[in-house]
């Protein structure tokens, strides 16, 4: 049933990560170049939309009126508006927007951004030598040279994922900080401790009772909301599987392989994520 995944695959990948391959492989191996870029933009995603769902949630549950009124917006902005329509917006802006290669933008020290993707520093084997070593990018007279780099196409789905999910996720991060009783935030200060250790030590430890069942299930939605990548052209597992589909005409086949591996990545987040929250329980928040 599954023996024309040993078939040559017969087309090209843009990107293929750390993975090498070309058209002459095997179909399992296009396949699997898709599932690790599903992987490389949705493990980023997760922890960017993480931290800025915690920055969010607290400042809706700030004593400042400013920071709540700021992070109510963000959220019912970015959750009111459907998430592939954000999507675009940011391939548009970032492909419209940004200056051309010749001239790209330096964020910081050798990291650059123009329509040509993200350019950033490097670790890896040099071509000639083979010898691992820095590669730091520098701008080209026609293009950004050295380094690694990624697409616009990367940037934009990351981007969206990151910002539409971690709008849920604070919501999420927000109603476990509200269960926490505030008289032991009251109690913390009273012993002299920082706000910092306060929300580190105290609130964070005993709100992840409540937050990690609920983050769980958006954890799983931006793994699987990364395949909306066919939008904007990033070759994600169900983008390469539709051309694989169309290259082979076994769609019900090719079909049956994406939604088995979109399956075993919930799973093996669920997994993940109820050993860290049993971990969690047993170990208890004073820890």
């Amino acid at each position: 049933m599954l023996e024309f995944l040993s078939q040559p695959a017969g087309f090209d990948i843009g990107e293929t990560g750390l993975l090498v391959y070309d058209a002459a492989q095997p179909l399992w191996r296009a396949l699997l170049v898709g599932l690790g870029n599903t992987m490389r933009v949705s493990l980023p995603a997760l922890l960017l939309a993480t931290t800025m769902a915690l920055l969010i949630a607290l400042a809706r549950t700030s004593t400042s009126l400013t920071w709540r009124r700021l992070g109510a917006t963000y959220v019912e902005l970015v959750r009111n508006t459907p998430l592939l329509l954000q999507l675009l917006a940011w391939y548009f802006l970032l492909i419209e927007w940004l200056p051309d290669s010749t001239h790209a933008l330096h964020l910081l020290p050798s990291i650059l951004l123009s329509k040509g993707g993200l350019a950033f520093p490097w670790y890896g084997p040099d071509v000639d030598t083979g010898m691992w070593q820095w590669s730091w990018p520098h701008q080209d007279t026609f293009n950004v040279v050295g380094g690694a780099a990624v697409t616009p196409e990367y940037l934009a789905l990351a981007l969206a994922l990151s910002l539409y999910t971690s709008a849920f996720l604070a919501e999420v991060i927000r109603g476990g900080i509200e269960a926490v009783p505030a008289s032991l935030m009251e109690a913390a200060e009273t012993l002299g401790a920082t706000r910092f250790q306060q929300i580190t030590q105290v609130l964070l430890p005993q709100a992840l009772r409540t937050i990690v069942p609920s983050a769980t299930n958006q954890f799983l939605n931006l793994i699987k909301n990364s395949s909306l990548a066919v939008a904007v052209g990033y070759p994600d597992l169900v983008s390469v599987g539709n051309t694989a589909l169309n290259q082979t005409g076994r769609v019900v086949e090719c079909v049956m392989v994406m939604m088995s591996v979109y399956l075993l990545l919930s799973l093996l987040t669920s997994a993940f994520m109820n050993w860290f929250n049993t971990r969690h329980a047993l170990k208890g928040p004073a820890a």
